[in-house]
């Protein structure tokens, strides 16, 4: 049941995550939208998805049905993500830049709501398959691996066929790229739906929920905020998040006009990052056994800062800068450490908001798991808003020409290309560490927890 269960992590990693670099390159660099214009769609688009997060983790909370409280939502929003991911790269030709300002808004607000739709119901019901300290990182790490997967196939799929001899700088194979994505989606939610819904139809049913859910609504996000340990890891997640997200936003910019690789070339970086990715998920639990979930997050973290920092500081001195070809093996080497922290992260902090959802109950006599990953969900979403919108921001404070990407083997003055990745690597380093000293108070600990499942009547293993 976990494999089935495990594909639909396709919603997240497929969907935004994977996408949302071609996304940005698609809209600013080749569509020619203003940098600040993509940031404030995509800003819009997560400032609505807060609002829808929340809606649906409480929907999700307080839904009874005959196959549970999840699979209802997850089977409703499975065909809607795939509609409205084709669309989002499908804008009809000749709209300007209010036009095309106006498709990527709406097309974006659609796309996050119904990946919420189906991902905070389905994150939840994660959490309610395991119980224990250790399996839950078990749970997590099947996801990620399948999201892995996931993220390999659709890149493969873009830079292979779609995007292949300088095809990321023409327009043309980005409708066909985001329809392929959007079955590829299809298929896998479908599937996980298929694999889990006797599971979830046997889980309890939830108490009837006093009231409608517009009044009840506002007290249960005040009282998951109660929670400490919600705080840190939401407010470190989402500045964690964005963090991630404005650097991975300037991916495309900097391999293509700071290191002037082909974009057949630039595949190859990303699955050096996924293979360090693999690594991280499944050494999570290895190291989780050896130490806190808390301490795997802060070796990440300086990880993913270190691949930030390093050959970001060696161009900027002038002291290392290859290019074409040469510069492959470097981007590799600096991705797969990433993609090890990346890895570490992605794991560890949906099994601490596991954790912290049970010390809800444990303090407020109440499970509130949906809205616990609607939050988590949000802080995700942060990549792909703000972390993007803080990107087109940032190209249009330097000057970034806009018709640039349209010319296949065009460059940079030096200058340009020194402030591109100064944002590209250490201004969003410097946004990782305001995450990690908010994070470093986080206090549920392997001994903390099995006292928060002893008062719930319940065992955690040490393991």
């Amino acid at each position: 049941m976990k494999l089935a269960y495990s594909l639909g992590q396709a919603a997240q990693n497929g969907g935004f995550d994977t996408a949302i670099g071609f996304i940005f390159f698609y809209y600013s660099a080749v569509l020619g939208l203003s940098g600040a214009l993509v940031g404030a769609a995509l800003a819009v688009s997560l400032a609505f998805d807060a609002v829808v997060d929340t809606v649906v983790g409480s929907w999700s909370d307080n839904l009874r049905s005959r196959l549970g409280r999840r699979v209802p939502l997850m089977m409703l929003a499975a065909p809607l993500v795939a509609i409205s991911v084709g669309l989002l790269f499908s804008p009809p030709s000749g709209l300007g830049q209010g036009g095309l300002f106006g498709w990527l808004t709406v097309m974006s607000v659609a796309a996050r709501s119904t990946i919420s739709l189906f991902n905070v119901p389905y994150i939840a019901l994660g959490a309610e398959m395991a119980t224990d300290y250790a399996e839950r990182t078990s749970v997590v790490m099947y996801r990620a691996v399948a999201g892995l997967v996931t993220a390999v196939m659709i890149t493969a799929t873009g830079y292979s066929l779609f995007f292949a001899n300088g095809g990321l700088q023409r327009p043309d194979g980005y409708p066909g790229f985001g329809w392929s994505v959007a079955g590829l989606l299809l298929v896998c939610m479908t599937l996980c739906c298929l694999g889990v819904w006797r599971y979830a139809a046997r889980l309890p049913q939830p108490e009837q929920a006093p009231g409608a859910m517009w009044r009840r609504l506002p007290g249960e996000v005040v009282e998951i905020f109660g929670n400490r340990s919600f705080r840190l890891l939401f407010v470190s997640a989402v500045i964690l998040f964005a963090a991630l997200g404005l650097n991975a936003s300037l991916n495309n910019h900097a391999f293509i006009f700071v290191w002037r690789m082909k974009s057949e070339l630039i595949q190859f970086i990303g699955y050096a990052y996924m293979v360090g990715i693999l690594l991280g998920v499944t050494g999570a639990p290895m190291l989780q056994k050896l130490m806190e979930k808390k301490n795997v997050v802060v070796f990440g973290f300086g990880l993913l800062i270190a691949n930030w920092l390093v050959l970001q500081g060696l161009m900027m001195a002038g002291v290392y800068t290859p290019l074409g070809n040469a510069a492959l093996l470097p981007m590799q080497i600096n991705s797969f450490v990433a993609g090890i922290g990346t890895g570490f992260v992605s794991v560890a902090y949906p099994s601490m908001m596991a954790d912290a959802a049970d010390e809800h109950e444990h303090l407020f006599g109440r499970r509130r798991e949906g809205l616990y990953f609607a939050g988590l969900g949000f802080a995700g979403k942060a990549a792909t808003g703000l972390g993007v919108m803080a990107a087109g921001i940032a190209l249009d404070l330097v000057h970034f020409p806009k018709d640039v990407g349209r010319s296949v083997g065009a460059v940079l003055t030096h200058d340009m290309q020194v402030r591109l990745v100064l944002i590209w690597g250490p201004v969003a380093a410097m946004v990782a560490i305001v995450s990690l000293v908010i994070f470093a108070s986080y206090g549920i600990t392997r001994a903390r927890h099995a006292e928060i499942a002893r008062a719930l009547g319940r065992t955690s293993q040490a393991g």
